[in-house]
């Protein structure tokens, strides 16, 4: 869900950006009256903030004021290194769920199918799907012609990568993500074709699979398709996201007085920054999160990443992350040599762990437990690992 604890705090637009993409959203989908096309796919390459545009129209359904009721349906944000989100095993049963939150009428409905058989709640997807939706809502029978509209946000698509179901050989793993990719597509679509009140916002990587059972002749009536790489000015929103990040950071550098600059990062600098972010907001957030670690200078480190080599153009043309694993070799360089081996197995220490703790923990606290039960003085991994682990580990 948009607000679980697990993904707190939630990713959402910054302010000022996006705004082409949210409107077009907003526009298309009507509490009062549903959309001519009930599916709305919102695709990009990674990187390109979907989540967060997912959450930040979640927000707005929500903040909705002078209404009774909220225009927010339900959510459901799948995750890959999450156990419990990069299968399909909850999506039915958590949609439910909040469907009975937001629309009360269905709450007694939906219950009594679990109290008539609690193994539902094992049974196929697609079974959950007409007992615990379909079923309540038609159990309200013409009541349903005059409920508002409520959007359902189905962010990640692309992440949903486990079926749960053993593959017999290791090939067959990619074969098994296409198919339960697929699968929730086709969940979603035989639930928008029971006429129920409720319109569905995908937004995933544009993977061929996704893409060829989103043209299908199945879908393609009812799925308006929006291109977020060519919908709005990336370059002018990444600036403003660059320029904004920048003087927050410039305001906790000392005065002249005490050695700072002021004027610091000035125009020539934040240019450069724009440039080398290219429109792409992921590399933004990761070098400003290494730019604002506590533990070294941030004018020293922007000077870095400015005067750190381009990548290959060769490498650039071939993958849209080129620029991003650049800077990630670039941030694992910038750790002193002396602490380097420290810093490597305080890394492992994530990595091994890495299911154990969620984004609320915080890399410091998690840090602080690993260094306990590794036997290393405490602090020692933070102060050796510090802003270089948590610039990537929390993309």
């Amino acid at each position: 869900m948009h607000d679980s604890d697990e993904r707190f705090p939630p990713p959402v637009c910054h302010p000022g950006t996006r705004q082409a993409v949210v409107g077009r959203i907003t526009a298309w989908y009507g509490y009062l009256t549903l959309p001519e096309k009930r599916i709305m796919w919102v695709h990009a390459p990674a990187g390109y903030g979907k989540t967060a545009v997912a959450g930040t129209v979640s927000k707005i359904l929500e903040e909705q004021e002078g209404l009774d009721l909220c225009p927010l349906g339900a959510t459901f944000f799948f995750w890959r290194s999450s156990p419990e989100r990069n299968s399909p095993t909850w999506f039915i049963i958590t949609i439910a769920y909040q469907l009975a939150m937001s629309i009360p009428e269905l709450k007694p409905h939906i219950e009594n199918a679990v109290k008539q058989n609690p193994m539902i709640l094992r049974k196929t997807l697609e079974v959950q799907l007409v007992k615990l939706i379909v079923e309540p809502f038609e159990f309200l029978g013409q009541h349903v012609e005059d409920m508002p509209n409520r959007l359902i946000i189905i962010d990640g698509l692309d992440e949903c990568i486990n079926s749960n179901q053993e593959s017999r050989v290791e090939k067959e793993y990619a074969e098994d993500q296409e198919r339960v990719q697929v699968r929730v597509l086709d969940l979603i679509h035989t639930l928008q074709s029971h006429q129920l009140p409720l319109s569905f916002l995908i937004l995933s990587r544009p993977e061929p699979w996704i893409k060829q059972r989103m043209e299908s002749d199945l879908f393609k009536s009812s799925v308006e398709i929006i291109d977020l790489y060519e919908l709005g000015d990336h370059m002018n929103d990444v600036e403003t996201y660059i320029r904004a990040e920048l003087s927050r950071i410039a305001a906790t550098i000392d005065h002249p007085s005490n050695g700072g600059d002021v004027e610091w990062p000035g125009e020539m600098m934040v240019q450069a920054f724009v440039s080398r972010a290219d429109g792409h907001i992921l590399y933004a957030s990761t070098a400003n999160r290494h730019i604002d670690d506590p533990y070294a200078d941030p004018r020293s480190r922007l000077n870095d990443i400015l005067s750190f080599p381009k990548s290959n153009p060769d490498l650039a043309r071939s993958t849209s992350f080129a620029s991003l694993y650049h800077l990630y070799r670039q941030i694992m360089q910038s750790c002193p040599e002396s602490i380097h081996p420290l810093m490597i197995e305080a890394l492992g220490d994530l990595i091994a762990t890495r299911f154990l703790f969620s984004k609320a923990w915080g890399v410091p606290r998690a840090l602080a437990i690993l260094d306990r039960l590794s036997g290393r003085e405490p602090g020692r991994g933070i102060r050796a690992a510090g802003g270089t682990i948590h610039s990537f580990l929390i993309c």
